[in-house]
């Protein structure tokens, strides 16, 4: 058993040209298909602007399967933008996943600009009435 064998270091730096462009219409295939009754019916669509730099992401799916993509709380989305959000920023990308109903008159619609817990409604006020002394047994006899 040699202790001492030569192992390469990685490189300190990486340019762009080093981090190749993640494929992001199989890797959001790969992270949703699980979820889905029919894979057939999920559309993936890419596209990139400004130099490469942003990369917009479109994704639709059978209305029915909404529950087990979103998963309880949000978290199996979350963890979806997360790995997509993790393989962008290790390519110097900036990437905004959209997310429709399979039909386009469908007005749902959760994108990462428009994400925000659905407000609390706290229960109505309703001022105490005011209450006689109450007497204790002592006094009351």
């Amino acid at each position: 058993m040699f202790l001492n064998k030569f192992v390469p270091e990685p490189p300190t730096s990486y340019s762009q040209s080093q981090n190749p462009i993640p494929d992001y219409v199989e890797m959001v295939r790969f992270l949703m298909e699980p979820f889905l009754d029919i894979p057939e019916s999920l559309s993936v669509d890419c596209e990139m602007s400004n130099g490469k730099s942003r990369v917009w992401i479109r994704v639709a799916f059978e209305a029915e399967d909404k529950g087990r993509v979103f998963g309880r709380g949000g978290r199996n989305i979350q963890a979806i933008r997360a790995v997509i959000e993790a393989a962008a920023s290790a390519a110097g990308q900036f990437v905004y996943l959209d997310i429709y109903g399979s039909h386009p008159s469908m007005p749902e619609r959760d994108t990462d600009h428009e994400s925000k817990p659905p407000a609390r409604k706290s229960p109505p006020f309703r001022p105490s009435s005011p209450r006689a002394p109450s007497r204790s047994r002592s006094e009351e006899g």
